[in-house]
């Protein structure tokens, strides 16, 4: 991008959504003279060619719209911002106020953009492909009714790696650390590194750690026993129901997820006043006799 040439922006946003609708007008009035917003829309009715010609994509909910948006931008290689008008904010790091003050940076070509890894999924039965989708979080696979726990097998790069009697299975990317996979017990990994965590949901053994594995290993996760609900999850948005027949296949997705980091804090920032990560005890203070 040109530094005399004004940034060409497409805007994403539920206008239904809480305050939504007026953070889009107050950004758009804002950014008159400053960048040229290309289109504003819903990012399922985001078309190629208006991708094509657009600097950054600029989206406005919570952490949720941001991912949806991340699925959808994958092949066009366009850096999101996202501005937080959720409950949580770990991808949407930007709140309007920071925006506009970090806006500057952005006419001036100086954006720390971070690139985060995907996974891809697929869905096999008799080795034909039924579905397929890329996850910016995790693919996870839930009993579901009548909730009797499932039994998978799991396989990394062919190799047999554990038979899993549980709630279910997590496959989450670093950025999905912080997501089902942390609320089921497994790790959190810098959304910088090139990783997998496979992380048992309520497994019925203690000794089933989830386990940390190569970006570019490929999981597949085979149903031995399923209930008639057990279904397969990308992003905890998309889902399949799964039979006894399919095979569950996931690998790193080629292309990766860009966003603009805001400069205010860092991740670590973020887990701590979000979810409270590393908060000191407590203690008791002893009045002084």
């Amino acid at each position: 991008m040109a530094k005399s040439s004004l940034p060409k922006l497409v805007v994403f946003g539920d206008p239904k959504k809480g305050q939504v609708a007026e953070a889009i007008e107050e950004f758009a009035d804002f950014a008159k003279g400053k960048a040229r917003i290309v289109a504003s829309c819903h990012i399922d009715e985001c078309t190629a060619d208006i991708l094509e010609e657009v600097d950054f994509a600029v989206v406005f909910g919570g952490d949720g719209s941001i991912i949806s948006a991340a699925r959808s931008l994958n092949q066009s290689n366009v850096p999101v911002i996202g501005v937080n008008l959720g409950k949580l904010g770990f991808l949407a790091e930007f709140s309007v106020s920071e925006l506009k003050d970090f806006f500057p940076s952005l006419t001036s070509g100086k954006a720390h953009i971070e690139k985060r890894m995907m996974l891809s999924c697929r869905v096999l039965s008799d080795n034909k492909e039924k579905f397929r989708s890329v996850a910016v979080n995790d693919v996870f696979i839930a009993a579901g009714p009548p909730f009797r726990m499932v039994e998978l097998k799991v396989l990394v790069d062919g190799q047999p790696l554990a038979g899993c009697v549980s709630d279910g299975l997590v496959i989450s990317t670093p950025t999905g650390s912080t997501a089902y996979n942390l609320s089921a017990g497994g790790p959190i990994l810098s959304g910088k590194m090139e990783a997998m965590v496979i992380t048992p949901i309520c497994p019925h053994s203690l000794s089933f750690r989830p386990i940390v594995i190569n970006a570019d290993s490929r999981v597949d996760v085979f149903g031995v026993r399923v209930n008639e609900g057990t279904t397969v999850s990308i992003d905890g948005q998309i889902s399949l129901r799964l039979s006894v027949d399919d095979v569950v296949r996931v690998e790193r997705e080629r292309s990766d997820f860009l966003i603009v980091n805001n400069p205010l804090r860092t991740h670590w920032d973020t887990l701590a006043a979000k979810l409270s990560w590393a908060e000191k005890p407590k203690y008791k203070v002893l009045d002084s006799e």
